[in-house]
């Protein structure tokens, strides 16, 4: 049951820490949106935003504004992004008016079999360390992205995080907080502490941190192209590394490396259809969970109502025991995906929800809640827009930095379970299961929004957030993204194998306490945390008035801008 006192602290709360009182909007709005007419960038970091604003000055299209600033991020927020890490997207090219599906994610080692973690008599696959490297799709992303919609030179693009990465920069606040979380745990790895320490320790908020391997790393990409990266020193200086430090990664799993371009898939959702992309990524779950919540008056219940925060949980219920079940590498599996996300099926999946007891599930393993990540998205003065997603994973990733490398290598295979047939078990070359998703909506066939909300698990619960805070409570942008979140994850015996009972629903500050009671008897068991509710940004495309808005999530560092 619940604790009533922690309840008074938690309503009391937001009332005690409100700065300031605006004028306009919603009472939680942080901040208004910004408009522009030529062009709009939003990133979890300002320095990147402006990186990203000034490419778009000097004629670069979406794309080149994109690519620039996720190097960017890749140095001034190292914890949840950079080259050692997997990138996804999807872009509307206007002059083609379509949409166009990138799937930048690499696959395992070749050379690691199923049968070496059961020799070690590993469950499952450790969170660091050299066993959950897979190849890094990131800078293959760049280039795939660069060719098909890129118009300036890519030395030009990369030019400004490799002039951060020599003179330095400022940590910001909450990139520092994250700096520490993830740095002790990491210590042992070589490479690791001498790259991203300051006298041996995290970065602290406001201190200069500089990483000229990384500026030399990104010099050889702009002058070698993606081959330096992945056949070159660099695919060289990787394989060493790993074979020094019980790794299997070679340059030859590193050769053998292609992004894919993907169809999008969508669902119509009151008008409005939303594109995801397919798995080996988790996006679906967010068509799934629309399809079943259309059935339901959202707008008649309101935001923060029972029956909002009730219908919402047991719909994500139901659409992650499919994503613990089918979402894997679709290479190794017939995943049913067109089923998935029909609204015959939501029909027959709302049945089993009840309107007066929440329900348990079989969410999976409890893996599949973790990750960090950086999401973006840019706008150009031609209509081009590009939402696209990049992570190391679990924040600095591995642990395992290449030798003189400036950057470390995702653990995204941790991913992967090591139970025989499984969707999601280990294979040698295949793609794990991946958190990291990009979303887009169009109106009658026209852009109308890019958006993303990272945050491991949160990430599908938070595009649907967004969008019931847009579509059925009429929301703006930026207030969509500031709105009290919920952020229902998979168990509440954290040290079971498996999430199979009706798990927790963490709450936000800002919802009501007689919500809340009746959550509870309900049988919902409400937490209240700070933090992993993601980070949200977000372009609109205003075909009327003809100009952008931009929103930037509060909860982080970021910057929405235009000009």
């Amino acid at each position: 049951m619940l604790n009533y006192f922690n309840i008074i602290l938690f309503l009391m709360t937001p009332f005690l820490i409100i700065a300031g009182d605006r004028v306009t909007g919603k009472k939680f709005a942080t901040r208004s949106e910004v408009i522009a007419q030529n062009g709009m960038a939003t990133t979890s970091q300002p320095l990147a935003t402006q990186v990203a604003i000034d490419i778009l000055k000097k004629g670069g299209s979406a794309v080149d504004a994109a690519i620039a600033a996720n190097a960017v991020l890749g140095l001034v927020e190292p914890v949840s992004c950079g080259i050692g890490g997997d990138l996804f997207a999807i872009v509307w090219d206007a002059e083609t008016e379509k949409l166009y599906g990138l799937n930048a994610s690499g696959r395992s080692p070749q050379n690691l079999t199923l049968q070496h973690f059961k020799d070690n008599g590993l469950d499952y696959i450790p969170y660091l360390g050299p066993l959950t490297v897979s190849v890094p799709g990131c800078v293959d992303g760049w280039f795939e992205l660069h060719e098909k919609f890129g118009n300036m030179k890519m030395k030009e693009i990369l030019q400004p995080a490799i002039n951060y990465a020599q003179n330095g920069f400022p940590v910001s606040e909450v990139i520092a907080y994250q700096w520490q979380v993830g740095f002790d745990s990491r210590l042992k790895f070589p490479g690791f502490k001498e790259t991203f320490g300051k006298n041996g320790k995290a970065l602290q908020k406001g201190e200069i941190f500089t990483n000229p391997n990384l500026a030399v790393t990104l010099e050889k990409i702009a002058a070698g192209g993606k081959d330096v990266f992945y056949k070159g020193e660099i695919a060289e200086a990787i394989e060493i590394y790993m074979a020094q430090n019980g790794g299997f990664l070679t340059q030859k799993d590193m050769a053998s490396h292609t992004s894919d371009w993907v169809e999008p898939v969508s669902t119509n959702y009151r008008g409005y259809d939303l594109w995801e992309l397919p798995p080996n990524g988790q996006g679906i779950a967010a068509l799934q969970i629309l399809n079943i919540l259309e059935e339901y008056d959202m707008k008649s219940f309101g935001f923060g109502s029972k029956k909002h925060i009730h219908h919402f949980v047991e719909s994500k219920k139901l659409a992650y025991e499919d994503r613990a079940k089918f979402y894997a590498d679709p290479a190794f599996n017939q995943i049913p995906v067109d089923q998935l996300i029909s609204k015959e099926y939501a029909e027959k999946r709302k049945k089993l929800i009840s309107n007066l007891s929440a329900k348990k599930y079989d969410a999976g393993d409890l893996q599949l809640e973790n990750g960090d990540t950086i999401y973006l998205t840019v706008a150009d003065k031609k209509g081009n827009m590009i939402s696209l997603i990049q992570s190391n994973y679990g924040g600095f990733g591995s642990g395992m930095t290449p030798t003189n490398s400036g950057f470390c290598l995702q653990n995204r295979g941790q991913l992967f379970n090591l139970q025989e047939g499984h969707y999601n078990t280990y294979e040698p070359n295949k793609r794990p299961f991946h958190t990291i998703i990009p979303a887009f909506i169009t109106k009658n066939g026209k852009p109308w929004l890019s958006f993303g909300v990272m945050g491991g698990a949160m990430q599908p619960q938070g595009h649907v957030q967004i969008i019931l805070n847009l579509i059925d409570f009429g929301m703006n942008l930026q207030e969509a993204g500031d709105a009290p979140r919920i952020r229902h994850t998979g168990s509440s015996q954290p040290t079971g194998e498996k999430m199979t009972d009706g798990g927790i629903l963490n709450l936000e500050f800002g919802f009501g306490e007689e919500v809340i009671r009746d959550l509870d008897k309900m049988g919902h068991q409400v937490k209240f945390n700070t933090g992993g509710y993601g980070g949200y940004q977000a372009i609109m495309w205003d075909e009327k008035n003809k100009v952008y808005f931009g929103a930037s999530e509060s909860r982080k560092d970021g910057q929405a801008a235009g000009y």
